[in-house]
């Protein structure tokens, strides 16, 4: 059974690899990125690559591909990253709630759409209960879930927040892929590659580094070159005998000695992503290339997924009736009503009660992604929930001019 993909913000093929593995064939990748765009085609030729902003009509149209088995990407984290602002759908980098809407026209069986785990928390309740209803509302069943790269065999903490939606009849059979055991460490991922140069002392080295390594951040363009994270994450990394003050151009040497430990190379941290040594090339510059690699969804993860995804589409297993999750009660309540709504009549109508103080925080959040409407009446505060603030494809958004100002910083 061929099962078609369409990739968007398809990046240096991490996802791409592991809904290959899947069994997913890939009908259209695309990415904004020339260096993510120059490696999908090196590794790939195969595919169709097309290059540019994946929400521009002259670059890819959605209606051409109505109808194949799975629509994915990982659209920008940097809307919903906690080490960010969490600008959420005031963010001109924010595609999420576009590439829901892409549901409509595309029709896919399924979607799948990775972000981080900045997405997961609170401040976003009502982001993702839109999402929900959005999707419910075009026929979909849709799951979120927080995956940890750890538990597919990823030597890395590498949490990521995943939104799974299927089609009613195919939904029955969605089950979440289980973790398959403890991963390697650091040392046992690298230890032959930090000896590939004869460096004397890569076992003492792998014997150190014993556990898994931290996030692996690959920044973006409005930030300096390539290392391996904040303070605290190079900390952790000096533990494991890692120097993240940069990425080397190669393994170490004989003889070398460091006060701290060797640093990576851009091939290293790929394994450390998941990536099997020398299985895929990446183009560009050390520092183009390793952002590709740090940004990049874990194959092994999206293999996992990916092959969850398929046995649903083929029916494969145990049916069972998909239980409905609710993220924002509030917003949901405002939604529904599309009428003024006192703090009484939403508490009557959640069900819980809500002190005060936890209320004006659940609002004020929610205000951050939709425009709320407040006003006094006879001395009581009523609400209404207005529009969603983010692009979903509106020729008027703000979106487009911020984006071709920032167009040179945007990863």
């Amino acid at each position: 059974m061929t099962l078609d993909v369409v990739e968007i913000c398809a990046g240096a093929g991490g996802q791409a690899l592991g809904l290959e593995e899947a069994g997913f064939e890939h009908a259209l990748a695309v990415e904004l990125d020339d260096h993510a765009c120059n490696t999908l085609r090196e590794n790939r030729p195969s595919w169709k690559v097309a290059r540019g902003d994946v929400a521009h009509s002259d670059v890819w149209k959605p209606a051409d591909y109505h109808g194949v088995a799975l629509l994915a990407g990982g659209v920008p984290c940097p809307p919903f990253t906690i080490a960010g602002k969490q600008l959420g759908a005031t963010d001109e980098r924010d595609l999420f709630a576009w590439a829901v809407e892409l549901a409509e026209v595309v029709k896919p069986r399924a979607l799948l759409l990775e972000n981080v785990r900045g997405l997961s928390m609170p401040r976003f309740a009502g982001y993702r209960q839109h999402v929900l209803d959005r999707l419910a509302g075009l026929g979909y069943v849709p799951h979120w879930h927080l995956l940890q790269a750890s538990d597919f065999s990823v030597p890395q903490l590498r949490p990521r927040f995943v939104l799974v939606a299927l089609q009613a009849e195919d939904a029955a059979y969605f089950r979440w892929p289980d973790a398959e055991g403890e991963p390697p460490t650091v040392g046992e991922t690298l230890g032959d590659a930090m000896a590939a140069e004869g460096w004397e002392g890569a076992a003492d080295w792998a014997l150190k580094a014993n556990r898994i390594a931290p996030t692996i951040v690959g920044g973006s363009k409005k930030h300096g070159g390539a290392d391996l994270g904040p303070t605290r994450a190079k900390r952790a990394w000096a533990e494991l005998g890692v120097d993240a003050l940069g990425i080397a151009d190669s393994p170490p040497h004989p003889g070398d000695q460091f006060k701290v430990g060797p640093k990576l190379t851009v091939e290293m941290v790929s394994q450390l992503q998941g990536w099997q040594p020398g299985s895929w090339t990446f183009t560009g510059r050390k520092t183009a290339r390793y952002r590709q690699v740090g940004n990049a969804f874990p194959p092994p993860v999206a293999a996992a997924v990916g092959g969850s995804i398929r046995r649903a589409l083929e029916h494969r297993g145990q049916a069972a009736e998909p239980v409905p999750s609710e993220h924002d009660p509030i917003y949901r309540a405002l939604r529904t009503s599309g009428s003024y709504l006192s703090q009484p009549q939403i508490q009557r109508a959640l069900g819980i009660p809500l002190d005060t103080s936890e209320f004006e925080r659940r609002i004020s959040l929610l205000s951050r992604d939709f425009d709320v409407h407040v006003r006094e009446d006879r001395g009581t505060t009523l609400y209404r929930l207005g529009e969603f603030k983010a692009f979903t494809g509106q020729d008027w958004h703000e979106r487009h001019e911020l984006f071709l100002k920032n167009r040179a910083k945007i990863s």
